[in-house]
């Protein structure tokens, strides 16, 4: 029992180290989106539950300008389609290997399918032992938080800041 509970702290701490310099690769484009959606009318909530619900920065950054533009909704929820889907083709290429998996794994990680955790999963043991989907899970868990409190340092930037537009950003 205890080799197996040093495996999964091992297993997580690598998940979480390994897509760190990821999740700081992404920390602009939270801000960036949740600078925008604030400043675009959403308020703090709203631009934080974009990210806790979607995950998925392309696609946020657009949708929050088409809404604010009142774009109908038949093209807010195409758009977001064709950008994400991609996504789609990262749970085909995942398929064998996750579909043998338990419900819970299959959510959990399809959930945090980004494209960074699509990089990390190029080994071709992924996902293959408990382990190994402790590892996806924590490095897919861990980038999730980061692009929350990207975004979170975003809102708050976004609503003490003036507009980012002007400055470059």
């Amino acid at each position: 029992m205890k080799i197996l509970k040093n495996g999964i702290k091992v297993s997580v701490r690598k998940g979480v180290v390994d897509v760190l310099p990821l999740s700081l690769a992404v920390l602009p484009w939270g801000i960036l989106f949740g600078s925008i959606a604030v400043q675009r009318g959403f308020s703090w909530l709203e631009a934080q539950m974009f990210s806790a619900i979607i995950f998925g920065g392309a696609v946020q950054i657009v949708t929050v300008e088409l809404i604010a533009d009142n774009a109908s909704l038949l093209t807010v929820l195409f758009t977001a389609f064709v950008i994400s889907s991609r996504h789609f083709l990262y749970g085909l290429a995942l398929r064998e290997k996750l579909s043998p998996k338990p419900l819970r794994w299959r959510l959990g990680l399809g959930f945090l399918l980004t494209d960074e955790l699509f990089a990390l999963s190029g080994h071709r043991r992924a996902y293959q032992s408990k382990l190994r989907l402790i590892y996806a899970l924590a490095a897919g868990g861990s980038f999730y938080l980061a692009w929350n409190l990207w975004t979170f340092i975003g809102i708050v930037a976004g609503a003490s800041l003036p507009d980012l537009t002007e400055l470059g950003l």
